[in-house]
């Protein structure tokens, strides 16, 4: 089943003041920085530790588009599809009708009772995934 969290998310309004401000303020580190077709993937995290923070576009700390209306918690999978047919078994609700394949592995979003977001994710290159 899920084996850690991936990353938390923290919406921002300007992902490069952030960027500075968890860096020069409170030591945080730059993980990766990578344009992406939902947004700049901006993360961050104290080096060694394995929990990164997210800067995502938002303002006020809400979510820039309505389709994020809230903070999504990453969950890491090494069988996504697996995983996804036990909780879609089990009456988890899903985004997507199954996972899809994404740049860098394979992805579906869960909600939990409150509509809040699971992302769901399994890493590796979705060629070798097994589809």
């Amino acid at each position: 089943m899920f084996s850690k969290v991936m990353f938390a998310t923290l919406f921002v309004s300007d992902q490069d003041k952030s960027l500075d401000f968890y860096t020069s303020n409170f030591g945080f580190e730059k993980m990766a920085d990578n344009p992406g077709p939902e947004g700049r993937f901006l993360l961050i995290s104290y080096k060694g530790q394995g929990w990164p923070i997210l800067l995502w576009p938002g303002t006020g700390g809400r979510a820039a588009s309505d389709t994020d209306k809230t903070g999504t918690i990453f969950l890491q999978t090494d069988d996504l599809r697996k995983d996804f047919i036990e909780l879609r078994a089990r009456g988890v609700k899903f985004v997507e009708p199954d996972p899809m394949d994404y740049a860098y592995g394979m992805l579906v979003t869960a909600l939990d009772p409150d509509g809040n977001r699971l992302a769901l994710r399994q890493q590796g290159n979705p060629r070798q995934l097994g589809k």
